[in-house]
């Protein structure tokens, strides 16, 4: 999937991943925070999760396809290029961290008690997970969008 309607697809599909990994990300952290949230959240969170995984390496794929089409990539899209082929391992870290979430959510409901070790580490690893997943999703942008603008929208 190169082009979507003549427009490159890496520029369409970039958009889904700038939201919903971060917004997985936040639902997840908030799943082991917040108790009353995760009985609304954690299957949102999941499927949300699961799909932001699945469109992070179509995405990569298309924006491997568009910098290739480049006769000499600059050094900034070169840095975003490198930084978005990290971005498989947050998605899938986000994922993980879903499906811990939802195992402690279905364990609870049956009636049994999630230690307080797993929990904790269960929250620990959402939270790490989720702010680098943040972190990670703003170093790649930041770098695809002054590859791709430069100063020209700052002034």
């Amino acid at each position: 999937m190169d082009v979507i309607n003549g427009v490159p697809a890496h520029v369409l599909l970039v958009h889904f991943v700038v939201v919903l990994a971060p917004l997985t990300a936040i639902f997840a952290i908030l799943c082991v925070l917040w108790p009353a949230a995760r009985q609304r959240l954690v299957w949102p969170t999941l499927v949300l999760a699961a799909i932001t995984c699945a469109l992070t390496p179509l995405t990569t794929e298309a924006g491997e396809w568009l910098y290739n089409r480049q006769p000499k990539p600059s050094a900034l899209l070169q840095e975003h290029a490198a930084r978005g082929d990290t971005m498989i391992y947050a998605a899938v870290g986000l994922l993980l961290v879903a499906a811990f979430i939802a195992y402690v959510h279905v364990f609870e409901g049956r009636g049994f008690a999630a230690g307080r070790t797993l929990r904790i580490i269960v929250a620990v690893a959402t939270v790490v997970v989720g702010l680098a997943t943040m972190v990670q999703v703003y170093r790649i942008g930041d770098a695809g969008a002054r590859a791709t603008w430069g100063t020209e929208a700052s002034g």
